[in-house]
């Protein structure tokens, strides 16, 4: 199994410090504490034998929760201090993104760490940010509701995944998509390029046609790994993502924990991914998100979570309906899905985390024994992706070492 480092880069304070600092996310000392936690963080993560250490993607976030506004070049500097983790955002939320410019830039962060890259992309579900920043495709946030909105959020993501595969795998392209066209305008063409005979004679081969007039572009660099970075989704929850990243060789990060649906989606994942003509292992090219913490006893554990991943869950992620990746069949009477009827905040308690496997919390032996069961899938195959939630900027730096530490040894060696 492989393993990834997921962290909110967060400014560190407690609730008080946030309310005495506020807006937080704008005080440089507390700012550079963060890049300074990161930084070591991800050193400690290379040591440690993570295969990847990744972040979110967020922006406007006063409050210092999720303070990942330029992931790549957070990555460019850790990878300078790192010597072999790769790195992966997740995900670049492309309908706020131009898709050509993401290819450009991930494709360069590809080269200057020759191959260290995961590409990862998602669709976008905070209103605050998505709505101002992705303006140009009139998207808004969106739970994952199925909602038109959610609708027309995913037809952007998906023509933006377009667009981006064909700048990293094709000399020259031209694409008329429903939200993107290349070149623009696509049926004219660009006519004001007064060196056309330069790119004809230096240029790739079809970018000008006979009448000097740019019919296709050609995306420079080319990724550094062939023929380009594979791909993840975070987050995935709904069967209609399950599909879509089989059918497009997308490495989903599934959030729903309880083990008979987590199970059932890994199957139609290999399912859908043979009649793509890809040949899968039950588990293969799937990802699985759980919050880690360890305790003494298994009391100290749970004390640890309900202080950190829950206390996020429970006053931030809960009001964007994350909670719904935690049901289980017994919910389908009280809160049916049609009607859809959310899983309210009585329910939002540690007890159900624990209980969907989702928080794996006690003695290194307990939680050895909980990933285990993840890996076999009770049996049925071998996960090959576990994804650790931790929670930077929730707990003392000491205690953020001594989890890495005890993660490192008793779980990695396990199961590598």
């Amino acid at each position: 199994m492989k393993f990834m480092l997921f962290v909110l880069p967060t400014v560190p304070g407690t609730l008080e410090d946030r309310k005495r600092f506020r807006p937080i996310g704008r005080n440089n000392e507390r700012y550079q504490q963060m890049l300074d936690e990161l930084r070591k963080l991800a050193v400690l993560a290379d040591d440690a034998g993570f295969d990847v250490f990744a972040t979110t993607e967020h922006h406007f976030h006063s409050e210092g929760y999720e303070a990942s506004v330029a992931p790549l070049l957070l990555y460019a500097d850790l990878a300078a201090r790192t010597k072999r983790i790769k790195f992966a955002p997740l995900g670049l939320v492309l309908p706020a993104w131009d898709p050509i410019r993401a290819a450009e830039e991930l494709a360069v962060f590809d080269h200057l760490t020759r191959g260290r890259l995961y590409a990862g992309f998602a669709r976008g579900y905070q209103d605050r940010w998505v709505n101002v920043l992705g303006q140009q495709y009139h998207v808004t946030g969106a739970p994952m509701d199925g909602s038109a909105i959610d609708q027309h959020n995913r037809r952007v993501y998906e023509e933006a995944v377009q667009v981006i595969k064909k700048a990293w795998t094709e000399e020259t392209f031209e694409f008329n998509g429903q939200y993107y066209k290349v070149p623009f305008p696509y049926a004219e063409g660009i006519r004001r390029w007064p060196v056309a005979e330069w790119t004809r004679q230096y240029g790739a081969p079809g970018e000008i046609d006979d009448q000097g007039v740019l019919r296709k572009i050609c995306v420079i660099p080319r990724p550094y790994q062939e023929p380009h970075p594979p791909m993840f989704q975070p987050f995935s929850v709904s069967e209609t993502t399950i599909r879509y990243t089989a059918q497009s060789g997308i490495v989903p990060w599934i959030l729903v924990a309880y083990p008979p649906e987590f199970r059932r989606l890994c199957r139609v994942y290999q399912e859908v991914g043979e009649a793509a003509g890809r040949r899968l292992r039950p588990g293969e090219s799937v990802g699985a998100f759980r919050a880690v913490h360890f305790g003494r006893t298994e009391a100290e554990a749970v004390a640890l979570l309900r202080d950190t991943n829950y206390a996020g869950f429970n006053s931030y992620f809960g009001g964007f309906g994350f909670w719904e990746a935690f049901r289980t069949p017994e919910d389908a009477t009280r809160y049916p899905l049609e009607p859809y009827t959310a899983l309210p905040p009585a329910e939002w308690t540690v007890e159900r985390m624990r209980a969907v496997k989702y928080a794996l919390a006690g003695t290194p032996e307990q939680v050895r024994a909980e990933v285990d069961d993840l890996q076999s899938l009770g049996g049925g195959g071998t996960l090959e992706w576990f994804g650790w939630f931790f929670d930077q900027g929730f707990m003392p730096w000491e205690e953020e070492v001594r989890q890495i530490e005890l993660f490192a040894k008793h779980i990695i060696p396990r199961f590598r």
